[in-house]
């Protein structure tokens, strides 16, 4: 009887040892973590191919702003002043700063469309982390966003653009660099707003902070525009990007202006990434 017993006993543990030997082996928290959190070249390059297949993200994040530029930069602004250079890199400076800030919140808000397809579901079943996962999308904004900074820049010679050559080097790397805070503000966006909404609203959003921001018209100092201006997340950024040729004496405000809207988009991004994250 005893045997029997036991028999029983086994048939009904081996099964469920078995389901929760499968459980575990499908859970990600039991799995060992890659190097860097599962961040890898093979990883990048699929990310940048799959950001360059967009098309309507390439035009928008590079050939948008060279068409803005060779369109607000005449060449009666070639001879006008402006600090240690001209008002032609005045605009050279805004419209790079456009680009830059058009690709890397692209980059980030296209969590969305993944969201929709199941991508991140899928990632979420990987070794992957979500901190690997959004280093990722930095780095390929980042990456793009440098040639959008290029194109831009490329073409300032072509309309006279004229400044300091520390200048030209120092106006691109803090371009390039401020742009790293929209990454946050993408990511933000891609997590709250479903895919059908995320890239519609980005377009004509990031369309009113740059002209809020000074990069499409200047803003007179101490004008009601400029006080409105000053209180968004592109004027301080867009201020000390333009620093450098010398046309306006320095405020703290500026840094203090990009430091805000950085720590409220990554506290926005890590709360929806936190949301999402926990579900799997």
């Amino acid at each position: 009887m005893s045997t029997t017993n036991g028999a029983v006993s086994r048939a009904i543990t081996l099964p469920a040892a078995g389901a929760a030997a499968d459980a575990a082996r499908f859970d990600p928290s039991t799995r060992a973590t890659p190097p860097l959190g599962g961040l890898s070249p093979a990883l990048l390059s699929l990310e940048i191919r799959r950001r360059l297949r967009n098309r309507r993200s390439v035009v928008f994040s590079l050939v948008l702003p060279v068409a803005f530029f060779l369109m607000f930069a005449s060449a009666d602004y070639a001879s006008m002043p402006y600090g240690n250079g001209n008002v032609v890199a005045n605009i050279m400076i805004g419209m790079a700063l456009y680009g830059a800030l058009m690709t890397t919140t692209g980059a980030g808000a296209a969590v969305s469309t993944e969201r929709a397809a199941g991508w991140s579901r899928q990632l979420r079943l990987t070794p992957l982390r979500p901190a690997a996962y959004i280093a990722t999308k930095a780095i390929v904004g980042m990456l793009i966003s440098a040639g959008a900074v290029g194109v831009v820049y490329a073409c300032g010679p072509f309309r006279h653009a004229r400044m300091p050559a520390d200048a030209w080097a120092a106006t691109a790397l803090i371009v390039w660099l401020g742009s790293l805070v929209f990454v946050a503000f993408g990511l933000f966006i891609g997590y709250v707003l479903p895919s059908d909404n995320a890239m519609q609203v980005v377009g004509p959003l990031m369309a009113l902070l740059a002209f809020l921001g000074g990069l499409f018209m200047p803003l007179t100092p101490g004008s009601l525009m400029d006080r409105i201006g000053s209180l968004t997340p592109m004027y301080g950024l867009h201020r000390l990007a333009l620093h450098p040729l010398g046309g306006e004496a320095f405020s703290w405000w500026w840094v203090v202006n990009v430091l805000a809207w950085l720590a409220v988009f990554l506290g926005g991004a890590a709360w929806r990434l936190g949301r999402d994250t926990a579900r799997v």
